[in-house]
C-alpha cells in the first residue's frame, strides 16, 4: 500500500492533464428545472436529467453533499451504452448542485416527495415501473419513497444506508467523527478526510481502472483532446471529482450540506415500518448492500437493515467502503441490473 503522505496534493491534482475532463459530458435525453414543493415550503426548483429512452425506468438517489454527476459511471452504462433499454433519472437533491437551496428544515420524507413530483411530471406512474437505487442518504430517501408508493416500485436497492443513524462506536470516536464533518479545514485536508471516510485505503492506492466514454459512446461530447484520460490512481480520480464539487461554492454550499446532514441525521424508520415496506414492496424486490469498511455509516447499520427488512438479496461485502458505485462500479452495476432483470420477470409473470 502506498504511503498516504505521498499521495498528490490539491495543486498536483488540479494540474493533472485529465482534471478538466473529470466530469464527463454525457448529453441527457431530457433535462429541466422543475418547480416542486408548492405548499411544502416551496415552490423551489430541482434540476434533473433523464439519460436514455428505453422502457425500463431507473431512479438514482444521491447521498449527502453529492451531486448527480457522482452517478456518471451508472449514467454512462444505463443511459448511454444501453440507453435503448433503460431510461435513467438523475437529479440534484434540494440544497446541492444546480437545484435550489431553500433555507428550511430538510427531511428525508420531504426530499422523497420532491422525487415523487419529478416522477409524476415525467409520467413514470405505472404500477411496478420504478427501479429505485439509493446510496447513503439517498437510501434513506428511497425508503421514504417506497413507503409512499410501494405499488409503483419494481425494485429497490438500498446501498450503504440505514434505518437511522446510531452510535456503533465509542462515544468519543462517534463525537469526533461528527464534529470533523463540520470543522473548517484546508482543501487538502477536506479531500483526504473524505477519501478516508468513503473508501478503503487499499482501493484508493490501486491504479485507476475507470471505464471512460470514448468515440463509440452514444450521446457523449468528447473533450478537446479527443479522448477522456485516466489518472494514475483511484485516489487521484476521486480527489479530482471531489475538487470539481468543492471548488464550486454555488453548487456545494455549506448551508445546503448542513441542511441535508440534518435530514440524514434525523431519518428514522422503525422495525414495524420496515416490515411494512417489505410486505408492500415485496421482499424479493429489495436488495441491501453494505461494506465492512464503511467509515461513514458503519456496517452494523447495514446488518440491522437486512435483519429488519429481510430482503431477497442482502450482501455485506468484506473489505469495501461506503461507495460501491465507485469502488467497484462493475459489481455494483451487475447487482443492480440483476435485480432489475429478476423483478421485470416478476412483472411479466403477473400479466
Amino acid at each position: 500500500m502506498a504511503d498516504k503522505s505521498q499521495r498528490p496534493d490539491v495543486a498536483q491534482i488540479l494540474a493533472h492533464p485529465s482534471y478538466p475532463d473529470t466530469i464527463w459530458r454525457l448529453t441527457p435525453t431530457q433535462t429541466e428545472y422543475l418547480p416542486v414543493a408548492k405548499g411544502r415550503g416551496g415552490p423551489f426548483k430541482i434540476h434533473y436529467e433523464v439519460h436514455g429512452q428505453g422502457p425500463i425506468k431507473l431512479v438514482w438517489l444521491m447521498g449527502l453533499g453529492s451531486r448527480k454527476t457522482a452517478w456518471q459511471r451508472q449514467t454512462l452504462k444505463f443511459g448511454h451504452e444501453e440507453g435503448d433499454k433503460y431510461s435513467s433519472l438523475i437529479f440534484d437533491n434540494r440544497g446541492m448542485g444546480l437545484s435550489d437551496k431553500p433555507i428550511m428544515r430538510y427531511s428525508t420524507s420531504d426530499m422523497a416527495k420532491d422525487v415523487l413530483e419529478i416522477l409524476d411530471h415525467l409520467g413514470w406512474t405505472a404500477e411496478r415501473e420504478l427501479h429505485v437505487a439509493g446510496v447513503s442518504m439517498g437510501g434513506m430517501i428511497a425508503q421514504e419513497l417506497a413507503l409512499m408508493v410501494p405499488e409503483r416500485i419494481c425494485s429497490l436497492s438500498l446501498i450503504s444506508t440505514a434505518a437511522q443513524i446510531e452510535n456503533t462506536t465509542s462515544f468519543v470516536e462517534n463525537l469526533r467523527t461528527r464534529i470533523n464533518m463540520f470543522l473548517p479545514k484546508s482543501l487538502d485536508k477536506s479531500v483526504s478526510d473524505a477519501a478516508h471516510m468513503l473508501f478503503s485505503d487499499a482501493w484508493l492506492d490501486l491504479p485507476d481502472d475507470t471505464q471512460v466514454p470514448d468515440a463509440s459512446t452514444p450521446n457523449v461530447e468528447l473533450p478537446p483532446s479527443g479522448k477522456y484520460g485516466k489518472f494514475e490512481t483511484n485516489y487521484q480520480r476521486f480527489a479530482a471529482q471531489e475538487l470539481t464539487k468543492r471548488l464550486d461554492p454555488e453548487g456545494f454550499p455549506k448551508k445546503g450540506f448542513m441542511m441535508q446532514a440534518i435530514a440524514a441525521g434525523w431519518h428514522y424508520k422503525s422495525a414495524k415500518q420496515l416490515e411494512q415496506l417489505g410486505d408492500k414492496v415485496g421482499r424479493e424486490r429489495i436488495m441491501v448492500l453494505h461494506g465492512t469498511r464503511d467509515n461513514m455509516i458503519s456496517v452494523p447499520h447495514g446488518r440491522k437493515l437486512i435483519e429488519m427488512i429481510k430482503p431477497g438479496v442482502g450482501v455485506i461485502k468484506d473489505g469495501y467502503g461506503h461507495v460501491f458505485m465507485l469502488e467497484d462500479a462493475k459489481w455494483h452495476n451487475e447487482m443492480v441490473e440483476s435485480l432489475v432483470q429478476k423483478t421485470e420477470k416478476l412483472n411479466e409473470g403477473k400479466k
